[in-house]
């Protein structure tokens, strides 16, 4: 007996229902699959990403050891350089916070003033090469003593000069230039003005105000109105003028410095 045409159509429904049916589970099946895949790739990326996270911040707290250990043996270099002249630790500490002050007021980021402070410590460690008979003597250098002390500068910047490390090379530039004067009277190379780094104008400063008013194995230290007629007088010859002025509009601040880490007697 022949189908009707409704019979057939339903027969092709029913077909094609099951086709569909059958193509459904298929296309379910994959996804399936496919979400466990992507589970399991989700799942190493994120162990990857943690572990990766992981050296990072592995690789960052190593970084601030090197840090803090570089600053530390800078900072120890340094009292070791000021030791051998019968200096205190206290002198290059005060230095330093007398730096970064000055730094500030000039207008120098706080990164670049704090790094100053850091390296201002060593701005004498060339004198580690400087015989005791003249590092200590008693009264005025000859001429020929002079030439030695004054080679302290140039020994300095050699001693740190081969390092790529940003702490050490301004350290290396304090040490070579803190002994230039504005006019271009100093050493070791006469330099004049702004091309004195602005790291040795500022340790300059801060070095001679701490000096003059500390005892010496060569000098009695100076009252603050001796230090001041000076600052006064040597703005634009020894000292950059703009420092000079920073340092009087702000001398309550220097002062609080100098009797907060005065020296123990």
């Amino acid at each position: 007996m022949s189908k009707s045409p409704d019979d057939k159509l339903i027969e092709e429904l029913e077909g094609l229902r099951e086709r569909f049916n059958r193509t459904t589970d298929r296309i379910v099946k994959d996804i399936g699959r496919q979400k466990k895949i992507m589970e399991r790739s989700d799942k190493r990326q994120r162990q990857e990403y943690d572990e990766l996270q992981r050296r990072f911040d592995e690789i960052e707290r190593l970084n601030k050891e090197i840090e803090e250990t570089q600053r530390e043996v800078v900072f120890t270099m340094g009292a070791i350089g000021e030791s051998r002249s019968k200096e205190t630790g206290n002198h290059v500490r005060r230095v330093a916070e007398y730096s970064k002050l000055f730094a500030l007021y000039y207008g120098l980021a706080e990164e670049e003033a704090e790094l100053l402070k850091q390296a201002s410590p060593m701005h004498d460690i060339g004198k580690v090469a400087i015989p005791d008979s003249i590092l200590n003597k008693p009264g005025r250098l000859d001429e020929h003593e002079r030439e030695v002390m004054n080679t302290h500068a140039q020994l300095g910047y050699e001693m740190l000069a081969y390092s790529t490390r940003p702490l050490l090379k301004l350290a290396a530039t304090v040490a070579y230039e803190h002994h230039e004067k504005w006019d271009g009277s100093g050493y070791p190379r006469g330099l004049k003005g702004k091309d004195i780094h602005i790291g040795g104008r500022i340790t300059a400063l801060a070095d001679v105000f701490d000096a003059l008013g500390s005892e010496r194995c060569y000098k009695n230290a100076w009252d603050d109105a001796r230090i001041f007629e000076l600052f006064r007088e040597e703005k634009g010859k020894h000292f950059d003028p703009d420092l000079i002025d920073i340092f009087f509009q702000h001398i309550d601040e220097f002062l609080e410095i100098r009797d907060r880490l005065k020296d123990d007697l």
